[in-house]
């Protein structure tokens, strides 16, 4: 009964609701926004009453958002009757969540969608057994729904897509077929710098070449070698004799970049696959040219080194793809660093020294930063041992995937080709391609569903086809069905198979593995202790890290943390720094990893006592001295600028361009990603305020005139204030007190990683002042004070954001209730980010379509 009435009401509801203007708008709403004023673009009396047309529903949830919040009508207008206006919100609300809740009932919170590409690249990697496997970029880039890659409302399938969809998904097949067909003998091998010819070619002087920091330098031990250099002895002893050869090296004072990139490329992967690297090295320091000149090296003049230096390892695949596996440091002792990596068929490796700097032709002669008078830093490399491919099992587990126990070999005709010999090629092919769609679908599959796809592989032996690319034809066509393409829930109750896929693409990024799967085929995964415990399970597993990344990366766009380069004249410090631009992104994808490990409040979000540095981040953020490339958790000095996600490297380099600094894009992104609320359209007919580099005006000047506009300060009021807190922060997240202008005045001493002398002058001071809630603050340390004032609201942001991710629905209207019923369930332990996870996989929102 209660049922129908609700029903009842909803239809009525719906359709009478809104048949004339409501009294309360027309008296204070509809002066202005009627047809011929329409003030921000909104006329009431053209709002539809038909609460099933989304537009329609969005428009009056904006209505009722705008009175409840007390923004609408203005400060300066007549203001409603308090109850009059809560009896009319009080209507309004039923009837939104009347319609609301009939359509989620009608069609489910979701629409379906297909995987997106990172989805499917994780999905093939765990299918296949092969975590080397790179096809995403094979595939056409996903389109945004409320800003992730989630959502059914943007990840249609075109025939375009499915086109690369087949083509990625038959390359990634042949790829493992061709890795795992053949038992490779696993020995370590050592390749010695000295037989490297990138290495050893840039000692020799050339017309490309004519300056000693584009040179590499021979040592035994610690001690230069003159006359190896000079090409009067061999470059190396070789075979002959063993023990000397240990100790020849090859050493650099710049850092990998053209015209020097000095390769292991006698190495090339055999197959894809897990290979252990050990790379020995060590630094030296090389002593300084003439007095005039002491900061041109003296290749032949060098010592043991003064300190540890960081060292990025890279797979390279020719001629300049490369790929960061791993981050080592080589101290002035000899240092045997051990790295254990995947790496593709044909890739090779490279070292760079990333403290170093690049030498860039301008205005004139470049200096290494780094030069002091008595020499400068340089780095070693002796050798490095590569031991694979490394496999636990043979056949290997990827191949049983496809072919189970039949033998196999690689073809004499093609190396890309495999001969799989079946026992009995139909009987094989049924059996096969049974027990793979068994393994590959995310649900229980009917003996029908098993064999649908067992014509195309017949057809293909018909045809000619060999045995093994007919099964890739039948695997292929499995991979973009749409039981694999797309996720299985309905209207309704997630079922157990729905549910161990909606969590396991939640918190790995990635499919339901065999444990979740168990529990959806024994119905239990619903139960709430054992979904509470696969919860937990799943985030202290190393696959929690693919959510980290996915999530970071489109919440916080950490994805863009690299899509623009610092200004060469106006940040030379910054300019061709890969390492910095690599450490910010780790940074923030360690410190939110550890709010979920340690289950840390969500007003870490805004404002922590610690950070995660390493050498170079420390350094940026002037905190007490760290060495190396590899990171630590530090306890921040009191009263430090830094602590939370706004003040790291990463997030202010994604709201940057590189060039200078807006508070108006800063001030809209936080409001949305941190502070969850939607920041307004700007008008199409006004231009944006471009900040000027010449340092006549600052940025808080220009708004201060645009804000004049009275289409502008309405919107501007709120967004600017959390946009000028931020503004004491450069285009890369360094502290700053006055933007740098380049006007042809006295300019700042220093060198650039450039090795160029720097263009720029410190110009206008900057100021950080503003007004957040009707609350003054002054810096950015007082701005983050007010954001702790409101620790539901971030909490509740974070819900949000979890949700759509977790879901690919925003919360909706009806959702609010449910998101503030997990927010109290979460008040005790302070809005806990590891609570919050487990308040969302609990309620409803998570488990109904």
């Amino acid at each position: 009964m209660k049922l129908f009435v609700r029903l009842f009401l909803a239809t009525a509801l719906v359709s009478l609701a809104h048949a004339a203007i409501p009294p309360l708008l027309d008296k204070h709403c509809v002066e202005c926004h009627d047809a011929e004023t329409k003030k921000g673009d909104f006329d009431l009396t053209a709002l539809k009453s038909d609460l099933t047309q989304p537009q329609v529903f969005a428009q009056w949830v904006k209505v009722y958002d705008q009175i409840a919040s007390g923004e609408m009508p203005p400060v300066k207008k007549p203001r409603p009757d308090t109850a009059a206006a809560a009896g009319y919100l009080s209507e309004l609300k039923q009837t939104l969540q009347a319609a609301e809740d009939a359509r989620i009932r009608r069609e489910g919170r979701t629409v379906k969608r297909r995987l997106n590409r990172f989805e499917y690249e994780n999905t093939l990697r765990d299918l296949l057994r092969a975590p080397w496997l790179d096809v995403r970029e094979s595939l056409p880039e996903d389109t945004e729904a409320h800003r992730f890659n989630k959502s059914g409302e943007a990840l249609d399938v075109s025939h375009v897509q499915l086109a690369r969809y087949i083509s990625t998904a038959e390359d990634a097949l042949r790829q493992v077929l061709v890795a795992n067909a053949e038992e490779l003998p696993v020995a370590s091998k050592r390749y010695y710098a000295r037989d490297q010819g990138s290495y050893t070619g840039p000692m020799k002087f050339s017309v490309f070449n004519q300056a000693p920091e584009r040179a590499t330098f021979p040592t035994l031990g610690f001690a230069a070698q003159p006359e190896v250099r000079a090409g009067k002895a061999p470059i190396s002893v070789g075979k002959s004799d063993p023990a000397q050869r240990e100790l020849e090296g090859v050493g650099v004072v710049a850092s990998a970049y053209e015209p020097i990139e000095p390769k292991f490329a006698n190495f090339k992967a055999p197959a894809s696959g897990r290979y252990r690297l050990k790379l020995c090295g060590h630094s030296v320091w090389v002593g300084p040219g003439d007095a005039k000149k002491w900061f041109i090296p003296n290749l032949d003049q060098v010592s043991k080194g003064r300190r540890p230096e960081p060292v990025t390892v890279y797979a390279l695949t020719p001629p300049r793809v490369l790929r960061r596996i791993g981050n080592i440091d080589l101290n002035p002792d000899v240092t045997v660093a051990d790295l254990d990596v995947q790496l593709e068929a044909g890739e090779s490796i490279q070292v760079d020294a990333v403290r170093f700097f690049r030498s860039r032709p301008g205005a004139g002669r470049w200096q290494n930063p780094l030069a002091e008078k008595d020499g400068q830093p340089g780095l070693v490399m002796r050798w490095i041992e590569v031991e694979g491919p490394l496999v636990d099992t043979w056949p290997t587990a990827s191949y049983q995937q496809l072919f189970a126990d039949l033998p196999v070999k690689k073809s004499a005709t093609s190396p890309l080709k495999v001969e799989v010999t079946p026992n009995d090629v139909a009987k094989d092919a049924e059996r096969l391609l049974r027990r793979f769609v068994q393994q590959a679908y995310r649900r229980p599959v009917s003996p029908q569903e098993e064999v649908r796809f067992l014509p195309l592989v017949q057809n293909a032996l018909k045809t000619g086809s060999s045995f093994a690319e007919a099964m890739v034809t039948g695997y292929t066509a499995v991979l973009t069905s749409p039981g694999f393409l797309y996720l299985q829930d309905q209207p309704g109750r997630l079922d157990d198979y729905a549910l161990a896929e909606r969590l396991a693409f939640f918190l790995w990024n990635s499919p339901p593995d065999a444990e979740l799967l168990a529990l959806a085929k024994a119905g239990r995964l619903h139960e709430p202790a054992v979904l509470r415990q696969q919860t937990d399970r799943l985030l202290d597993d190393a696959r929690s890290q693919r959510f980290v990344s996915a999530f970071l990366d489109y919440w916080l766009e950490l994805r863009k943390v690299g899509v623009t380069n610092p200004d060469e004249n106006l940040y030379p410090d910054y300019y061709l720094d890969d390492h910095l631009v690599e450490s910010a992104g780790d940074e923030t994808r360690l410190f939110f990893a550890e709010l979920l490990k340690r289950n840390l409040p969500a007003r870490h979000v805004a404002s922590s006592d610690f950070v995660f540095v390493n050498e170079r981040l420390a350094k940026l953020y002037e905190l007490p001295p760290v060495i190396g490339s590899q990171f630590r958790k530090v306890s921040l000095p009191a009263n430090s600028v830094r602590g939370g996600l706004l003040t790291q490297a990463s997030v202010l380099k994604v709201t940057a361009n590189g060039t200078t600094t807006s508070p108006v894009v800063r001030g809209a992104w936080m409001m949305e990603r941190i502070l969850g609320r939607k920041p307004p359209k700007p008008p199409a007919s006004v231009p944006a305020v471009e900040p000027d580099i010449r340092g006549a005006t600052t940025i808080r000047q220009q708004l201060e005139s645009h804000r004049k506009q009275e289409s502008c300060a309405a919107c501007h009021v709120k967004i600017d204030p959390p946009g000028f807190a931020l503004e004491s922060f450069d285009v890369v997240g360094g502290y700053r007190k006055a933007y740098r202008a380049i006007d042809g005045k006295e300019r700042e001493v220093g060198f650039g990683k450039n090795g160029q002398k720097f263009a720029f002058h410190n110009a206008l001071p900057v100021e950080s002042q503003g007004q957040f809630n009707k609350r003054n603050f002054a810096d950015i340390r007082e701005f983050k004070a007010l954001l702790l004032k409101d620790e539901r609201q971030l909490a509740r942001n974070l819900v949000g954001q979890f949700t759509v991710f977790a879901t690919g629905a925003p919360i909706g209207f009806a959702d609010r209730p449910k998101v503030e019923k997990l927010l109290d369930a979460a008040q005790a332990e302070g809005y806990g980010v590891r609570t919050l996870v487990h308040g969302l996989v609990s309620s409803d929102l998570f488990l109904n379509k």
